[in-house]
């Protein structure tokens, strides 16, 4: 039995709960919000995020970040904008030699760095895994089957979550490709953005398979370009992530997507939704094109809707208006 403490009230709930069933580990669950925490508590659930989705009594809900001093884990699910300023807290309670698990999707937008490269800078003492893969929280929290994938270039460390979060219905894969894993969990988000657009416009199934086939293709350049493996792309954290979360409803960044594809505005629309890690990503994921030289059309597209000002429409043309080109010909 480990002890393991899960940060972050949202997609958080649904992995403390995940982690709880059969009683094989004692689970905390931590929110830097202590509203959110007293709520939870007179619930029994997290009505906001998680509706429906009952918290077992004996996962110990807290709002003091010191309980991860006798942890043998600490899961972060948190909004990546956030990662940072929660290691910093994190820091002066973390063991030596603590497991560290990310499961947020994300690219630091200041830095552009990978949030591998945050956890060694802030929490160098931990060993850092990422859990990414198909897995909305809804999902997870009600026992649907899920599959995922634990990335780290510790073995021992993604062994020992592939063990402890292993049951009936969630499936944990190993892989050491730690970049492909993190860029194809972000960088799905800023295509399903693009077919929550294409949704909101009225577009089809055509448009949405061209968004999603040319968007990976996308990620898969910019992933070699920062040496990650062509294959990782063609498992859950890449393929099979954009799948879900181009076409459920559940995905925060296909429905604020359709919202900007309907007339609403990129801030409303986030402000609507609520976290919309594709609306920060597309920008990071811009600025890193711009640094290695690869070209990412869509990417670029979304980047003008979102920050420029430019039209649904015009963006939408001008990437049917591009000079055409083998499928598979290297662009630089």
């Amino acid at each position: 039995m480990a002890n393991i403490t899960v940060l972050g009230g949202g997609f958080g709930t649904a992995l403390a709960v995940m982690l709880n069933r059969g009683k094989k580990h004692r689970v905390t669950l931590w929110s830097a919000i202590p509203e959110e925490i007293e709520a939870m508590k007179r619930d029994g659930e997290q009505k906001q995020k998680l509706p429906g989705v009952k918290i077992p009594s004996d996962i110990h809900l807290t709002s003091d970040i010191s309980v991860i001093e006798s942890s043998d884990l600490v899961l972060f699910a948190i909004p990546s904008a956030f990662v940072r300023a929660t290691c910093k807290k994190v820091a002066p309670h973390l063991k030596e030699g603590t497991i560290i698990v990310n499961a947020g999707k994300g690219i630091e937008e200041e830095t552009l760095q990978l949030m591998s490269r945050v956890f060694a800078e802030e929490l160098p003492q931990g060993a850092y895994v990422v859990l990414t893969g198909p897995s909305h929280a809804e999902e997870v929290g009600r026992n649907i089957p899920t599959s995922v994938v634990a990335a780290s270039s510790n073995k021992m460390a993604a062994y020992l979550v592939q063990e402890w979060f292993s049951s009936k219905t969630f499936r944990v894969y190993i892989n050491d490709d730690v970049t492909g894993c993190e860029l194809g969990g972000a960088l799905k988000n800023v295509i399903a953005l693009t077919a929550g657009i294409s949704d909101g416009l009225g577009y089809g199934d055509n448009t949405k398979a061209t968004l999603m086939t040319r968007g990976l293709h996308e990620i898969e350049r910019l992933g070699s370009a920062l040496g990650a493996r062509a294959n990782t792309f063609a498992g859950l954290t890449g393929i099979g992530d954009l799948i879900v979360t181009c076409t459920s409803m559940h995905s925060r960044n296909r429905r604020a997507g359709i919202l900007i594809g309907e007339g609403v505005s990129p801030e409303e629309a986030v402000a609507r939704v609520g976290t919309v890690e594709g609306y920060y990503c597309c920008r990071a994921a811009y600025g890193l094109a711009k640094r290695y030289d690869i070209e990412m059309p869509i990417t670029e597209a979304l980047y003008h809707l979102l920050y420029e000002g430019k039209s649904v429409e015009s963006v939408a043309q001008a990437l049917m208006e591009r000079p055409k080109k083998h499928e598979y010909e290297k662009l630089t």
